[in-house]
C-alpha cells in the first residue's frame, strides 16, 4: 500500500527546496504590502480594459517567486485568469510565440475546471449573450489591430459550436497556438456564405495577437482579464545585444504603453533582480549603448525598436518595486506558522531553536532553511544542538559579449 504524507509535509519540502508552491504561498502569505497595493491597482486598471504592468526586484532568495505565486493566488481570487512564465531558453522574453505558447499552455482559469484553458474558455461562451456579441464586435473593429482569421474563427464558433462540427476542434487549437488551414478556413466560410480576405501574417506578429484576441475572449467568457506574471527576468542579460533589445521592448510595451492597445485587458509583472540596474542597464551601459548601436545600421524598424527598448530599461531602472527584507514581527510571524508545520508534517514537538541571527543582509529564504534544517536535525537526534551561519559567495550577473 503507498504510504501517504500529510500535506504540511509537502509544504516543508518545497520550502526546504526554496520552491514556491501553492501550498507553501497559501501557508506563509505576502509580507509586500506596498506591492500588493500597487498590484490591486494594476488588477482594477486590467478589469476597465487598460493593460497595465509592474517591475518588481529582490535579490536572489528574497521571494520574488514565492511573491509572484502569492499575486496570481490574489489574481485568481479576484477573478482573472493567470499564467506564469519563467523566463528561460526555452521560453526568452524577446520572442513572442514562445511567450504566448508558454502563457497559454500554462494558465489557470479561476473557478476550478479542468482541461486546457482555451478550451474550458471556449466551452463558457455563449454565443447568444451580449458578452459574446460585444466580443465580435470589438474583435472585428479595425482599432482592434487584429488579424481576420480572428474574427472568422469567433464567427464560425458561434454558427458550429452546437453541430457537432470537428472544425470547432480546429478553430479551438488555433485560438490556442496550433496552425489553422486558410484554404479550409476559407471553405468552411463559404459553407455558411460568409467571406474573408486572408493575408500574409508573421508567426510572430500572430502570437502578439493572440494574446491580446484570447485577453477579450476571457472577459467574453464571464472573467474579469488575464494577469501574466514573468520570473528570472533577469536572464535578458544574457542575450544577444539585438535580442536585449526585443526583450527590453516587450518590458515597454506592457509596462510604458508603448504600444498602446486599448481595450485589451492583461496584466503583467516581471520580476528580475534588484541589482540588474545598477549592475546592467548603469554599469554595462546598456542605455547607451544599445540605441546606439542599432541606430547606427540605419534601418527604421531598428531605429523603432531602439526607441521601444529604450522606454522598457527606463521602467525597469526608475520605476521598480523593491521587495522589503522581513522585519522582526513578520520574522516571527513566519517562525511560528512554519514551526507548527514541521510539528504537524513529522508528528512531534519541535523545540524552539535559534536559526540565524537577525541581519539586514540575510534573506527570508535562508531564515526559513535555517530553522528547517535545525529541527530536521533535532528530529534525528534530541541531544543535537545546532547553530547556523552564512557565507556569501561573489556572484555577478552575466551579460553576453556583443
Amino acid at each position: 500500500m503507498r504510504k501517504t504524507f500529510p500535506p504540511e509535509r509537502q509544504v516543508i519540502e518545497s520550502l526546504r527546496a526554496g520552491v514556491p508552491s501553492l501550498g507553501a504561498v497559501h501557508a506563509l502569505g505576502s509580507a509586500q504590502p506596498d506591492i500588493e497595493e500597487a498590484f490591486a491597482g494594476l488588477l482594477g486598471r486590467v478589469a476597465d480594459g487598460a493593460p497595465a504592468g509592474l517591475v518588481v526586484g529582490g535579490g536572489f532568495g528574497s521571494g520574488k517567486s514565492h511573491l509572484l505565486r502569492h499575486l496570481g493566488l490574489l489574481a485568481g481570487t479576484a477573478g482573472f485568469v493567470v499564467s506564469h512564465v519563467v523566463v528561460s531558453k526555452e521560453t526568452p522574453l524577446y520572442d513572442p510565440a514562445k511567450v504566448a505558447w508558454t502563457a497559454l499552455d500554462g494558465a489557470v482559469v479561476p473557478g476550478g475546471a479542468s482541461g486546457p484553458a482555451v478550451e474550458v474558455l471556449a466551452a463558457a461562451l455563449d454565443p447568444d449573450s451580449p458578452e459574446f456579441g460585444r466580443l465580435m464586435v470589438s474583435v472585428s473593429a479595425p482599432s482592434a489591430g487584429l488579424d481576420p482569421r480572428f474574427a472568422a474563427t469567433l464567427l464560425l464558433f458561434a454558427r458550429l459550436k452546437d453541430t457537432g462540427e470537428e472544425f470547432v476542434e480546429s478553430i479551438v487549437r488555433f485560438w490556442a497556438g496550433e496552425a489553422l488551414s486558410t484554404p479550409e478556413l476559407r471553405r468552411q466560410l463559404r459553407a455558411v456564405d460568409e467571406k474573408f480576405t486572408f493575408g500574409r501574417i508573421a508567426p510572430k506578429e500572430l502570437a502578439r495577437q493572440r494574446l491580446r484576441f484570447i485577453a477579450r475572449l476571457m472577459t467574453a467568457a464571464g472573467h474579469r482579464g488575464w494577469i501574466i506574471l514573468f520570473d528570472e527576468v533577469e536572464l535578458i542579460a544574457r542575450y544577444s545585444l539585438v535580442s536585449r533589445a526585443k526583450a527590453y521592448a516587450e518590458i515597454g510595451r506592457w509596462c510604458a504603453g508603448t504600444r498602446p492597445e486599448p481595450g485589451v485587458p492583461i496584466g503583467t509583472v516581471f520580476a528580475l533582480t534588484d541589482d540588474f540596474p545598477a549592475a546592467v542597464l548603469a554599469g554595462k551601459r546598456e542605455a547607451e549603448r544599445i540605441p546606439a548601436r542599432l541606430r547606427a545600421r540605419q534601418k527604421p524598424e531598428l531605429a523603432e525598436l531602439a526607441e521601444h527598448a529604450v522606454a522598457g530599461m527606463t521602467v525597469v531602472a526608475e520605476r521598480m518595486l523593491l521587495l522589503t527584507p522581513p522585519d522582526d514581527a513578520e520574522l516571527d510571524r513566519a517562525y511560528e506558522r512554519i514551526k507548527q508545520l514541521h510539528a504537524n508534517a513529522f508528528d512531534w514537538l519541535p523545540p524552539d531553536v535559534p536559526g540565524l541571527e537577525r541581519s539586514a543582509s540575510n534573506r527570508m529564504r535562508q531564515y526559513v532553511r535555517a530553522w528547517i534544517n535545525e529541527w530536521d536535525l533535532i528530529c534525528l537526534d534530541s541531544s543535537y544542538r545546532p547553530s547556523s551561519r552564512t557565507v556569501e559567495l561573489p556572484a555577478t550577473v552575466v551579460v553576453t559579449p556583443d
